[in-house]
């Protein structure tokens, strides 16, 4: 069922969802499975499932010779949703990049989820390689996640890349894609940046789930003026719990966020770890209780393999 199905059935009842991420290369899946299994008693519509881009290793040849060579850490992501959906019966939505795939494997993936029936992917422009300061588009791929928006909605269409088929059974994606309440990191302004989510839902997508944040405010802020320029979809707010002390300087570093004073007072006011987490755990409780008062559609938790914390905001929730 297409995510925006699960909204109108829900009749303005906030969902509980959740991300994960594949099991690195080697690993097996049931670590993923532990890590889900105790979700499950809040009914969640959807899982989300992460995809990986490519990173670059270097073999040693000898003689002083590196050999470069693709890889990829977390492959399997088509195939873990089917899995997920298999086990689980609920929906599970495959991220797709534009960074490290070209259109072509686009098609490919998206024919593959088509066969799997899978009805929903996230499309993301994605993040720039370890080795790159910048985003580099992917030679055959696409620059902008509205362009890979356009893909979807065109394959909707019956439209493929190259070939001229007739589609006996449509394809009918529901495409999610990614919002920032902070704006962007690379975006020059907040306006600018919605701009460019309004280019994404005029090519189609159908929902936003936004990037993390800890200031309600701020989403708030961000559906109004989101709403004013005519972006008219359901805004999904991303949530991350505060887990351990670092995250109060990884998390501005990587994502560019504000964290709210007294949420950094209190981390700080911890001895380890496991009291970080409690007051990750109380914050977001807090931070959920007052959105899902507001109506919002989803509650969204970004899990990183980790689903204890998880489980203790949601028994409060739902």
């Amino acid at each position: 069922m297409k995510v925006t199905d699960h909204i109108k059935k829900a009749n303005g009842k906030t969902l509980f969802s959740f991300e994960v991420i594949p099991p690195q290369k080697g690993k097996n899946i049931q670590d993923l499975y532990n890590n889900i299994d105790p979700l499950m008693e809040f009914n969640p519509p959807f899982i989300d499932v992460t995809t990986s881009r490519e990173e670059y290793v270097y073999v040693d040849k000898g003689n002083g010779l590196l050999d470069k060579r693709i890889t990829r850490m977390r492959p399997g992501t088509v195939g873990i949703c089917a899995s997920i959906m298999h086990k689980y019966n609920v929906d599970a939505i495959p991220h797709l990049l534009c960074g490290g795939f070209t259109k072509e494997e686009t098609e490919y993936v998206l024919v593959d989820c088509h066969y799997l029936g899978i009805d929903n992917v996230v499309a993301l422009r994605g993040d720039s390689r370890k080795d790159e300061s910048y985003f580099v588009p992917t030679k055959g791929g696409h620059a902008y996640a509205s362009e890979l928006v356009q893909q979807i909605t065109n394959l909707n269409e019956g439209k493929y890349l190259h070939d001229e088929i007739e589609v006996e059974h449509n394809y009918d994606f529901c495409v999610g894609v990614a919002g920032y309440p902070e704006k962007h990191m690379e975006a020059p302004s907040l306006n600018t940046d919605l701009k460019r989510l309004k280019e994404k839902v005029d090519a189609g997508a159908d929902y936003v789930v936004t990037q993390m944040f800890f200031d309600n405010k701020k989403y708030f802020d961000f559906v109004e003026k989101a709403r004013a320029i005519g972006i008219n979809v359901p805004i999904i707010p991303g949530i991350k719990p505060i887990a351990v002390k670092r995250h109060l300087q990884i998390l501005p570093q990587v994502f560019k966020i504000d964290l709210p004073e007294d949420l950094i007072d209190a981390v700080e006011a911890c001895k380890d770890n496991n009291a970080v987490r409690q007051v990750g755990i109380e914050f977001a409780i807090q931070q959920s209780k007052e959105l899902k008062e507001a109506g919002v559609p989803f509650l969204h938790y970004y899990s990183m393999g980790k689903s204890d914390n998880i489980k203790a905001i949601a028994s409060e929730l739902f």
